[in-house]
């Protein structure tokens, strides 16, 4: 249901956003009939909405049909702390659209939002430290309070590392479906663990998630009939970010995020001020052959590929993309369950 209501609303609500000046042109259309006319910006604000309301349906129902004695409810401050983190960061997100904030804030924001999170979590603060070290270190470490400073700083990589993975018709919300797919798989692998009740709640979380984020792709997938802003990447990392803190997989989270990662190394250089770095980091449009040609000063993944695949185009180019991060999430499925994860993993 929730697929079906976010398809048929983005668009009114597109017409609603260019009225209120929410818009802007194709960058990598520039030259063509397409790239004249403005695309409606800030649709992620649809799936958002829904996303939430559909969570707080099934908390609703989850604490008033569950006794309160079953090992499979999870505390409802994890819940509220989960709700008040993702509702924080949609808002950032719509506020960074309509204001352009600079960097700084991006920065800063996350780990205020995540502080519900890290007040509420009543995991382990431990780590398992791998074969080849526990002769030093022992096989369990305690991390105290910096367990809680990575949860942090991982609450900050996810909303900004789907924010700068993107810039190509349908990457952004396409490369958020098929983590969410990976990660539901590998909770409903673990729901007879003994931390089941967490994967549970993460499926919740993430069902709504993947229904509405599908219905998105479809207006967002070239060529682009909206943009989903960072309205969406903000929302959609801290979605993530909030399943693999309380459902207390983050590092297997990590696994599903070796695309985000490699580009998040790669781009670094200009991240941080060594390099040059323009406000638009997108490959080059050439009006000629139609194709997106990779330019060398900038940094990040989507260029990286059109310099060793040679010119593509829009559609094509996010298609290898998607292709690319579905192959790393199923090698993220062979690290965590082979001899390779339980390293890190098992006991």
């Amino acid at each position: 249901m929730a697929f079906v209501v976010c398809l048929r609303l983005i668009p009114p609500v597109k017409e609603m956003t260019l009225k209120a000046g929410l818009g802007g042109f194709d960058i990598n259309k520039k030259g063509t009939p397409m790239g004249e006319h403005k695309v409606p910006e800030s649709l992620g604000i649809v799936p958002g909405v829904l996303h939430i309301m559909c969570v707080i349906v099934f908390q609703v129902y989850y604490y008033l049909a569950e006794p309160s004695d079953t090992p499979w409810l999870v505390a409802l401050a994890d819940y509220n702390a989960a709700l008040a983190a993702v509702i924080f960061m949609l808002f950032l997100g719509f506020v960074d659209d309509v204001l352009e904030l600079k960097w700084r804030y991006k920065l800063i924001l996350p780990p205020l939002a995540s502080l519900p999170l890290l007040i509420s979590y009543a995991g382990s603060t431990t780590v398992i430290v791998p074969n080849p070290f526990a002769a030093f270190l022992g096989r369990v470490v305690d991390l105290g309070v910096f367990y809680k400073l990575y949860m942090c700083l991982l609450s900050v990589f996810c909303t900004n590392s789907i924010n700068i993975f993107a810039g190509i018709n349908g990457l952004e919300v396409g490369q958020s479906v098929v983590i969410a797919c990976a990660v539901i798989v590998h909770n409903t692998i673990q729901l007879s663990s003994e931390s089941g009740a967490a994967h549970l709640f993460s499926i919740f979380f993430l069902v709504p998630f993947l229904a509405t984020s599908t219905a998105l792709l479809y207006h967002n997938w070239y060529p682009s009939k909206v943009f989903v802003g960072d309205t969406y990447t903000y929302f959609a990392g801290m979605t993530f970010a909030v399943v693999g803190i309380l459902g207390h997989f983050s590092k297997t989270l990590l696994l599903f995020f070796i695309p985000q990662l490699i580009n998040f190394v790669y781009s670094l250089p200009q991240l941080v001020g060594i390099v040059p770095c323009p406000r638009h980091r997108l490959p080059k449009y050439n009006t000629q052959t139609q194709l997106l040609e990779g330019k060398p000063d900038n940094l990040n993944l989507v260029n990286l590929t059109l310099l060793i695949t040679g010119p593509l185009s829009e559609r094509t180019l996010c298609i290898v993309l998607l292709a690319f991060q579905i192959v790393c999430c199923i090698a993220g499925f062979g690290i965590r369950h082979t001899v390779i994860g339980e390293m890190f993993y098992e006991d």
